[in-house]
Formats: C-alpha cells, sequence, structure tokens
C-alpha cells in the first residue's frame, strides 16, 4: 500500500540526513492523516491507494501554485525548494498513461455524452477524469479535451 510505503520513507528520508526530503514526506504523511479526520476515520487506519494519490496531486499543484508565485517574486531559492518538493511527491505516483491513451477516452467518451462543443467542457472533463482514476493530470486532460473540440 502506498500510505504504508511512505510512512517507512520517513525513517528512510531520516537515516538519509536529507532535512528537505523528510519534511516534504513527514508533510505528506500528516495530509494523509487531514484526509482520514475529513473523512471521520480514525487517523490510524491506512487509506487506499487511490485516496492518496489524490492527497499527492493536492500538494502537487499547490507546490505548482507556489512555484508560479515565487517565480513572479523573484525568490528563485524557493522556487528552487518547492521545485525539489515537487519532484519527490512525484515518484510516489504511477506513470502517467500517454497522450494517445487519454485522447482514446476522451473521445469515447465525448461520443457517449454526445459533447460538440465548448460549453460542455467542464461536464466532459470531469466525467473523463472520473473514469482515468487518477491517471492522469488534469491539465493535461483539459488541454486534449481542448484541442479536440477547439
Amino acid at each position: 500500500m502506498l500510505h504504508q510505503q511512505i510512512k517507512e520513507d520517513v525513517k528512510k528520508a531520516m537515516l538519509e540526513k536529507n532535512p528537505l526530503k523528510l519534511n516534504t514526506i513527514r508533510g505528506l504523511v500528516a495530509a494523509c492523516t487531514n484526509e482520514l479526520v475529513a473523512t471521520k476515520r480514525k487517523p490510524d487506519v491506512m487509506l487506499k491507494d487511490n485516496e492518496v494519490i489524490a492527497v499527492i496531486r493536492r500538494g502537487m499543484k499547490q507546490r505548482q501554485d507556489s512555484i508560479e508565485q515565487f517565480t513572479a517574486g523573484g525568490r528563485k531559492d524557493l522556487v528552487k525548494q518547492e521545485t525539489t518538493e515537487l519532484e519527490i511527491l512525484k515518484t510516489y505516483l504511477p506513470p502517467e498513461l500517454s497522450i494517445k491513451v487519454i485522447e482514446k477516452s476522451v473521445r469515447a467518451k465525448m461520443a457517449e455524452l454526445k459533447i460538440k462543443d465548448k460549453k460542455d467542457i467542464g461536464k466532459l472533463t470531469g466525467a473523463v477524469m472520473k473514469d482515468l482514476k487518477g491517471e492522469a493530470d488534469g491539465t493535461t486532460v483539459k488541454k486534449v479535451i481542448e484541442s479536440l473540440l477547439g
């Protein structure tokens, strides 16, 4: 289980004496615990892999937003830190689907929902993301949908 692996990686990061990695992984463990509490479960229960992936993706999105803000503010030191944290989080995600696979899924969902124009882009994006269950980044899916509805 991914949640268990993350908890074990805290110990490994301690042994490596890598403070940035340790803090990032500890933050991820805390985010998983927060998810458990938010869903009214005991903090010692393990999250399912798809729930952990959702938590990781939220953390990645936060870091991407921070990178944009720090870049705009000229804080290269913080951009570097956030980029490193983002890379650490990426190691826990399964490999992403290829653009061709995403495109095939989008075309199938477009036919199923009979979507032909851009006004239903949100509905289509939500349906495709639900089908792909965290195996593709939302930004990539949105770009594929926009290119097909262009």
